[in-house]
Protein backbone atom coordinates (compact mmCIF):
# COMPACT_ATOMS: atom_id res chain seq x y z
CA UNK A 1 0.00 0.00 0.00
CA UNK A 2 3.08 2.46 1.21
CA UNK A 3 4.82 1.92 -2.38
CA UNK A 4 1.25 2.64 -4.63
CA UNK A 5 0.75 5.92 -2.60
CA UNK A 6 4.26 6.84 -3.20
CA UNK A 7 4.03 5.90 -7.22
CA UNK A 8 0.51 7.86 -6.97
CA UNK A 9 1.97 10.86 -5.18
CA UNK A 10 5.43 10.89 -7.83
CA UNK A 11 2.90 11.28 -10.58
CA UNK A 12 1.01 14.27 -9.11
CA UNK A 13 4.46 16.41 -8.71
CA UNK A 14 5.74 17.90 -11.55
CA UNK A 15 9.38 17.14 -12.07
CA UNK A 16 12.03 19.47 -12.70
CA UNK A 17 13.79 19.40 -16.20
CA UNK A 18 17.79 19.46 -16.32
CA UNK A 19 17.64 23.04 -17.88
CA UNK A 20 15.20 24.67 -15.74
CA UNK A 21 17.04 26.62 -12.85
CA UNK A 22 15.38 29.09 -9.97
CA UNK A 23 15.56 32.11 -7.62
CA UNK A 24 13.40 32.72 -5.14
CA UNK A 25 11.31 34.84 -7.68
CA UNK A 26 11.46 33.15 -11.30
CA UNK A 27 12.44 30.34 -13.19
CA UNK A 28 15.53 30.43 -15.60
CA UNK A 29 14.61 27.90 -18.41
CA UNK A 30 16.82 26.33 -20.76
CA UNK A 31 20.02 28.59 -21.81
CA UNK A 32 21.48 27.21 -25.27
CA UNK A 33 23.47 28.73 -27.89
CA UNK A 34 24.81 28.00 -31.25
CA UNK A 35 28.19 26.24 -31.61
CA UNK A 36 31.20 28.31 -32.75
CA UNK A 37 34.32 28.80 -34.55
CA UNK A 38 37.66 29.50 -33.74
CA UNK A 39 37.21 33.51 -33.99
CA UNK A 40 33.76 34.16 -33.91
CA UNK A 41 33.48 37.34 -31.76
CA UNK A 42 30.39 36.02 -29.84
CA UNK A 43 27.62 33.98 -28.85
CA UNK A 44 24.48 34.81 -28.77
CA UNK A 45 22.68 33.22 -25.18
CA UNK A 46 18.91 32.83 -25.57
CA UNK A 47 16.55 31.68 -22.59
CA UNK A 48 13.29 32.07 -21.13
CA UNK A 49 12.31 33.48 -17.50
CA UNK A 50 9.12 32.87 -16.14
CA UNK A 51 6.98 32.25 -13.27
CA UNK A 52 8.17 35.95 -11.97
CA UNK A 53 6.31 36.10 -8.75
CA UNK A 54 8.76 39.51 -7.76
CA UNK A 55 10.07 41.94 -10.61
CA UNK A 56 13.65 41.55 -11.42
CA UNK A 57 16.54 42.49 -13.05
CA UNK A 58 19.63 40.70 -15.05
CA UNK A 59 22.68 42.68 -14.59
CA UNK A 60 25.11 40.72 -15.26
CA UNK A 61 26.30 37.33 -16.63
CA UNK A 62 29.51 35.93 -16.47
CA UNK A 63 30.99 32.37 -18.19
CA UNK A 64 35.02 31.24 -17.91
CA UNK A 65 34.35 30.35 -21.84
CA UNK A 66 34.11 34.37 -22.76
CA UNK A 67 35.78 37.89 -21.19
CA UNK A 68 32.15 39.07 -20.83
CA UNK A 69 28.58 39.95 -22.01
CA UNK A 70 26.98 42.52 -23.19
CA UNK A 71 23.65 43.07 -24.84
CA UNK A 72 22.32 42.15 -28.30
CA UNK A 73 19.46 42.68 -30.60
CA UNK A 74 17.20 46.08 -30.23
CA UNK A 75 20.05 46.91 -27.65
CA UNK A 76 23.40 46.47 -29.22
CA UNK A 77 26.86 46.96 -27.53
CA UNK A 78 25.40 48.09 -24.32
CA UNK A 79 25.95 46.69 -20.65
CA UNK A 80 23.49 43.72 -19.31
CA UNK A 81 20.46 45.20 -17.96
CA UNK A 82 16.98 43.14 -18.71
CA UNK A 83 14.38 44.04 -16.63
CA UNK A 84 12.06 40.61 -15.90
CA UNK A 85 8.71 42.41 -15.16
CA UNK A 86 6.19 40.10 -12.28
CA UNK A 87 3.75 38.19 -13.84
CA UNK A 88 5.29 37.90 -17.27
CA UNK A 89 7.27 35.87 -19.60
CA UNK A 90 10.98 37.42 -21.12
CA UNK A 91 12.62 35.72 -23.61
CA UNK A 92 15.79 36.72 -24.93
CA UNK A 93 16.13 35.45 -28.35
CA UNK A 94 18.17 35.52 -31.62
CA UNK A 95 15.75 37.58 -33.27
CA UNK A 96 14.96 39.99 -30.15
CA UNK A 97 16.99 41.33 -27.26
CA UNK A 98 19.43 39.05 -26.10
CA UNK A 99 22.89 38.00 -24.08
CA UNK A 100 25.77 38.02 -26.35
CA UNK A 101 29.23 36.35 -24.80
CA UNK A 102 32.17 38.35 -25.91
CA UNK A 103 35.97 37.73 -25.77
CA UNK A 104 35.25 33.86 -27.01
CA UNK A 105 38.16 31.87 -25.42
CA UNK A 106 37.76 28.65 -27.03
CA UNK A 107 35.02 27.41 -29.79
CA UNK A 108 31.73 26.51 -28.09
CA UNK A 109 31.27 22.87 -29.37
CA UNK A 110 27.69 21.34 -29.80
CA UNK A 111 26.37 19.08 -27.95
CA UNK A 112 28.33 20.40 -25.29
CA UNK A 113 27.76 22.48 -21.54
CA UNK A 114 29.36 25.06 -20.34
CA UNK A 115 29.09 27.08 -16.81
CA UNK A 116 26.98 30.15 -16.92
CA UNK A 117 26.18 32.44 -14.36
CA UNK A 118 23.19 34.97 -13.94
CA UNK A 119 23.63 37.84 -12.10
CA UNK A 120 19.95 39.51 -10.73
CA UNK A 121 19.37 42.85 -8.87
CA UNK A 122 17.53 41.45 -6.28
CA UNK A 123 18.15 37.68 -6.82
CA UNK A 124 21.79 37.74 -6.48
CA UNK A 125 24.31 34.79 -8.84
CA UNK A 126 22.43 31.90 -9.88
CA UNK A 127 24.61 29.46 -11.21
CA UNK A 128 23.26 27.46 -14.64
CA UNK A 129 24.25 25.65 -17.69
CA UNK A 130 24.72 27.08 -21.07
CA UNK A 131 23.96 24.14 -23.86
CA UNK A 132 25.48 24.44 -27.22
CA UNK A 133 22.23 22.87 -29.08
CA UNK A 134 22.31 24.09 -32.30
CA UNK A 135 25.08 24.33 -34.99
CA UNK A 136 26.51 27.32 -36.34
CA UNK A 137 24.58 29.65 -38.43
CA UNK A 138 25.32 30.09 -42.07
Amino acid sequence: MQVGLAVSVSLLVPTARACEFFTATLRITHPWTRATAAGDPFAVVCLTFDEVSKTDRLIGVESPVAAGAEMGGDQTGGPVDVLIPAGRETVLSEEGVHVRLVGLRHPLELARTYPLTLIFEKGGAVGTKLSVDYARSA
